[in-house]
């Protein structure tokens, strides 16, 4: 049955940023879907507990330093035995006029935003290719994977590379069965996006733009997200889907 293909029933999956938002909208669908979560966060994610009860655990990380990283895998392993699945959601924003842009913003997003994700990434792939048995890694990109934006240099660069490495790294893998794959979100409710809802005529400019007419929402990623951790997404790699309301189109 074609629905089966969409179970994540055995999985267990390692969301970054789960504690509100994207992140934790990812969760509760992998959830759902029959996934063990392990979502990873700098403050509890208490109320993402409290929805998933035994099918997640939390593990409390700064993602700004990759020195981490063993530490999100071993107890990964410690509690669930396997990894199969891995998202990485986590990201900070600085907004700043470029011709005054700080190294301190400019470094704090790089960070987060690629530099963990691809050291987090290559942590996992390396498990996967121990455990034999492939695995999904999806990237959170952005709009500004594919545009400039205003004020945000730091971001749209880091979120450039992000869906420029989800490529890379795409062809480096397939061969160990590691789908590699992106989501860039549109314009979403969430708490990166709150300055630029509460500037009213920013939003506005914004909404005008979107054929859907609103803001997105985690429940608006769920399915894409659940799609490319699922073996249903098995001959896609590489790719970065725009789940935008049809933002990109305009």
């Amino acid at each position: 049955m074609i629905l089966d293909k969409f179970s994540l029933k055995g999985k267990v999956a390692i969301v970054t940023g789960s504690n509100t938002g994207l992140g934790q909208g990812i969760c509760k669908a992998f959830a759902e879907a029959g996934a063990k979560v392990v979502g990873v966060s700098r403050r509890p994610s208490t109320e993402t507990a409290e929805m998933l009860g035994n099918n997640f655990y939390n593990v409390i990380a700064d993602l700004s330093s990759c020195a981490v990283i063993p530490s999100v895998l071993k107890q990964t392993l410690d509690k669930f035995g396997r990894v199969d699945i891995l998202v990485n959601n986590a990201g900070i924003i600085k907004r700043e006029d470029s011709i005054d842009f700080s190294e301190g913003n400019w470094d704090s997003v790089m960070n987060v935003n690629l530099k963990t994700v691809f050291f987090l990434s290559q942590a996992v792939a390396r498990q996967f290719i121990a455990q034999k048995s492939g695995g999904k890694i999806i990237n959170i990109a952005s709009m500004l994977s594919y545009q400039g934006g205003i004020r945000v240099p730091s971001y749209a660069a880091s979120k450039s590379a992000i869906k420029g490495i989800t490529m890379s790294l795409s062809n480096e893998w397939a061969k160990y069965g590691i789908n590699v794959n992106g989501i860039a979100p549109g314009y979403m409710a969430t708490n990166n996006t709150e300055a630029l809802r509460q500037d009213g005529e920013r939003s506005a400019d914004i909404l005008a733009r979107i054929p859907a007419g609103r803001w997105g929402t985690p429940e608006d990623l769920e399915g894409a997200a659940v799609f490319l951790a699922s073996s249903a997404s098995d001959y896609v790699n590489g790719f970065t889907l725009a789940v935008d309301g049809g933002w990109l189109g305009r």
